[in-house]
C-alpha cells in the first residue's frame, strides 16, 4: 500500500511562525536595553523593553518544542543525520561565511579579519553573530536524538513525569541559587551536580513528546490551563525583569527571569503548546493557511537571515520615533516581512534548500 501522507498540524505551523516573530521582536528590544559593553541602559525604553519582550522569551523554547514534536522515532540512524544534519549545518556554514563578507562591506572589517572570522567558523561560527547560537544547541539535540529515541519509544506517562519534575526543579535553580548560592553537590570543582543531566533545553523535547503521546486530544481544561501558565509566568518573568533593572550593571545579570531554562519561561511555553496544539484551520486552502504553511516550511532561513534586516530597518526607523513602544513592534513587524519575502524569494532559486534549510 502507498504511504499514507501525514496530516499537516496548522496549530504547530502557526506557532512556528508566530516564534519567528517572537525572535525579531526580542533582538529588536536589544537596542534598547543593551550597552556597547554589554552593561546594562536603566531608561524608560529598557523598562518598555521588559514588559514587552518578557513573554516573547519564549521564542526559542517553541522552536525546541516543535523540533521535538517531529524529531521521534530515530530509525535508521545515519539516514537520520543525513537528513537532519545536512539541512542544518550547510545553511548555518554558509550564512556564517555571508555574515563575515557583511560585516566586511557594513562594518569596514578588513579582509584578513574577514577569512579569519570564516576560517573561525569550526570554532565557534565565525562572525560574533549572538542569534547563531542557536544553531550549536539544535544540532546537539540532533546528535542526541538516537540515543534518547528508545526511551521515547518504551517510556511511559509516569516514567516521562518523573522526567519534567526533576526538569522543573533544575529550571527552578537559577533562583534558588539567589538564596543557596551551590546546592545539590554544586561546588568550584563540580559542574555536573545532582540535576545536571535534566537540565537545559533538552527538557522541552520530553515535554513536547509527553504532550504528543498524552495530551495531544483537545480537552476542556487545556486552553484555562494554557492561559494560567502564561499568566503566572509572564507577571514572574516581566516584574523580575523590572525589578532588576534598577540595580543590575551588566546585562549578563539582569537577565536571570529570561532565561530559556527558567521554570517562569518553561511555564509560558507549555502554556502555549497547551492552547496551540489544536488549533485548526477549516480551509487549508485558504490564502492565510498557505501564507502560514509557507512562512513555516522557510522558518529556518528565515532565522539565519534577519539580523542583516533587522540592522537595516533599525538605522531607517530609530531615528524617526521617540519611544520604544512604538518602535520595538515597527521595526520588528518590517523586519519580518521583509525577511519572510526575501527568504521566499531566495527558495525559488535551484538547490535553495543549502542556504534556507
Amino acid at each position: 500500500m502507498p504511504a499514507t501522507k501525514p496530516v499537516r498540524n496548522y496549530g504547530i505551523d502557526l506557532l512556528r511562525v508566530i516564534a519567528c516573530y517572537m525572535v525579531m521582536q526580542i533582538h529588536t528590544g536589544e537596542f534598547y536595553y543593551i550597552g556597547p559593553t554589554g552593561n546594562v541602559l536603566n531608561t524608560n525604553d529598557a523598562g518598555i523593553v521588559g514588559w514587552y519582550n518578557s513573554f516573547f522569551r519564549i521564542c526559542v523554547p517553541l522552536f525546541v518544542v516543535i523540533s521535538g514534536f517531529f524529531l521521534f522515532p530515530v530509525g535508521d540512524t545515519r539516514a537520520f543525520f543525513k537528513k537532519r544534519l545536512s539541512r542544518v549545518v550547510v545553511p548555518f556554514v554558509l550564512w556564517c561565511m555571508l555574515y563575515a563578507f557583511y560585516y566586511h562591506f557594513t562594518a569596514g572589517a578588513d579582509l584578513q579579519t574577514t577569512f579569519i572570522h570564516i576560517l573561525h567558523i569550526p570554532v565557534n561560527y565565525g562572525t560574533e553573530i549572538g542569534h547563531l547560537w542557536f544553531v550549536y544547541m539544535l544540532i546537539g539535540i540532533y546528535l542526541f536524538a538516537p540515543v534518547l529515541s528508545p526511551w521515547i519509544e518504551r517510556a511511559d506517562r509516569k516514567g516521562m513525569e518523573l522526567y519534567l519534575v526533576l526538569w522543573a526543579i533544575s529550571l527552578s535553580l537559577p533562583f534558588i541559587h539567589l538564596v543557596f548560592p551551590e546546592v545539590l553537590g554544586e561546588c568550584a570543582w563540580n559542574r555536573t551536580p545532582l540535576l545536571y543531566y535534566f537540565s537545559g533545553l533538552l527538557g522541552y523535547v520530553i515535554l513536547a513528546c509527553y504532550i504528543k503521546n498524552f495530551h495531544m486530544q483537545a480537552r476542556a481544561w487545556n486552553i484555562p490551563l494554557g492561559i494560567a501558565l502564561i499568566v503566572v509566568g509572564y507577571v514572574i518573568t516581566a516584574l523580575v525583569f523590572e525589578q532588576r533593572l534598577a540595580s543590575e550593571k551588566m546585562v549578563s545579570t539582569l537577565e536571570l527571569s529570561w532565561g530559556f531554562d527558567t521554570i517562569n519561561v518553561a511555564m509560558m511555553a507549555a502554556g502555549t503548546i497547551l492552547i496551540f496544539k489544536n488549533v485548526k484551520f477549516k480551509n487549508t486552502n485558504s490564502p492565510f493557511a498557505r501564507i502560514v504553511a509557507g512562512i513555516s516550511s522557510i522558518s529556518y532561513g528565515i532565522y539565519l537571515a534577519h539580523i542583516m534586516v533587522l540592522n537595516f530597518f533599525y538605522q531607517l526607523l530609530n531615528p524617526y520615533f521617540g519611544t520604544a513602544a512604538i518602535k520595538i513592534p515597527l521595526i520588528a513587524l518590517c523586519t519580518f516581512i521583509t525577511t519572510c519575502i526575501l527568504v521566499k524569494l531566495l527558495s525559488l532559486l535551484p538547490k535553495s534548500k543549502w542556504l534556507i534549510g
